[in-house]
């Protein structure tokens, strides 16, 4: 197929910044919409929708809740990856930003078990897998149009933008609960709670504006020109590439292990168990952000210079320090 010289500027794509914002600033909202959801299951969802359980029970039921969205992860993931291969990459972030931002907002107007019963948890799990489903799908579509767009020698700092998501997430989601966190418990616990979800969806509009100026990358346009998009994607990874798929998964198991032990877990345990004041430890996890945005830059520098897997096992082993 001949190639004229007045194609190729459509084909340039979009700039840097471009790319950066679309990743970054779309995986920084819905990372902080998982994020307040996990915060909440630590600090009040066991007391506002779960009253019935003990308060060890209605913990437990909480986490169980946060857990459901773990759940729908993969088939999100699996269901969005199909039409992002064959539709696009964009429509695709644009309907993850829309699924996991509207239930987090949802959620925020939710009634309680004590305005509803047995329905209020029940429309909190289903609204969870709804925002689960959304960021499994998101955070793979993010890190492949950053990749797709990057040069062989920089996909590690591109693929990095949508990873500077997560800790931004933590850090606002935490910002968002630390502005209410000071209130009377009895308003933290009637209404207060409610802000944190109520402004995702500002967030939101925000990520749907920055998304809708985002392009496909040359080379999924140059498939989809040639019809050469493959029917059902999910089949050809599991013919041609199984090993890396189950390698991948089992890799990518100890870093959110990790992460959420201390951001999510250590909420409940810090203020049930140890004592500590739940603005001290809102506290503590936003000033480890800092480090974990530094040391996002860090690896994807050496990625790029010496390999993505020697950085990878430091920072296993860094983990399990």
């Amino acid at each position: 197929m001949a190639r004229s010289t007045t194609t190729a500027p459509a084909k340039a794509g979009p700039s840097k910044k471009g790319i950066f914002a679309a990743s970054f600033v779309g995986t920084s909202i819905e990372w902080y919409d998982y994020y307040i959801f996990g915060t909440a299951a630590a600090l009040v969802f066991g007391t506002v929708f779960y009253p019935e359980f003990d308060p060890t029970a209605g913990t437990i039921a909480a986490f169980a809740t946060f857990a459901v969205g773990f759940i729908a992860r993969p088939l999100g993931a699996a269901v969005i990856g199909h039409f992002g291969d064959r539709i696009g990459r964009k429509s695709m972030l644009v309907l993850t930003l829309l699924l996991t931002g509207g239930s987090t907002f949802l959620i925020g107007v939710l009634p309680t078990y004590a305005a509803i019963g047995v329905g209020a948890p029940l429309l909190l799990v289903a609204l969870r897998l709804i925002q689960g489903f959304g960021v499994g799908g998101e955070w793979g579509g993010a890190v492949l149009i950053a990749t797709e767009h990057a040069s062989p020698r920089r996909r590690a700092v591109y693929g990095s933008f949508a990873q500077f998501g997560v800790p931004v997430g933590v850090l606002t989601s935490n910002l968002a609960f630390l502005a209410v966190s000071g209130m009377d418990n009895e308003d933290f616990l009637a209404w207060g709670w409610r802000i944190p979800f109520l402004i995702s969806i500002v967030l939101v509009l925000v990520g749907f504006f920055v998304r809708s100026k985002l392009q496909d990358a040359p080379e999924f346009q140059e498939v989809k020109e040639k019809k050469q998009v493959i029917k059902i994607p999910v089949a050809e990874l599991l013919k041609r590439q199984p090993r890396t798929l189950v390698l991948a998964s089992l890799a990518s198991i100890a870093p959110p292990a990790v992460g959420y032990t201390v951001i999510v877990y250590m909420l409940t345990y810090g203020t049930t168990v140890v004592g500590f004041d739940r603005t001290t430890l809102l506290w503590l996890i936003l000033g480890s952000t800092a480090v974990w945005i530094g040391t996002i830059v860090v690896a994807a520098l050496l990625s790029d210079r010496f390999g993505s897997k020697p950085v990878f096992a430091i920072g296993a082993l860094t983990a399990v320090l």
